[in-house]
């Protein structure tokens, strides 16, 4: 009787001890999931914000009206071409 009873809590304790290594990495691998997308997120929106200032730069910078004393033909041009 004794030795049945060790084998059968044995087994019990085993599947009981799996169960829980099993949560605790389900629940490792869900924090390392939630941190790899805000990592992701973070980085799109810096990349966002990074491409918006140079649009918003590059056409502050450039004067498309000719009658403005600050109007430069050179300066047009280049930003045509490096456009197409």
């Amino acid at each position: 009787v004794v030795r049945y009873s060790a084998i059968f809590t044995g087994i019990i304790y085993g599947i009981v001890h799996q169960r829980t290594l099993q949560r605790q990495y389900d629940e490792q691998k869900a924090k390392h999931h939630v941190a790899h997308r805000e990592h992701l997120i973070e980085e799109a929106r810096k990349a966002y914000a990074a491409k918006k200032a140079a649009e918003k730069g590059g056409a502050s910078s450039l004067i498309t009206d000719p009658d403005d004393p600050r109007f430069d033909l050179e300066k047009l041009v280049e930003s045509w071409t490096k456009e197409s």
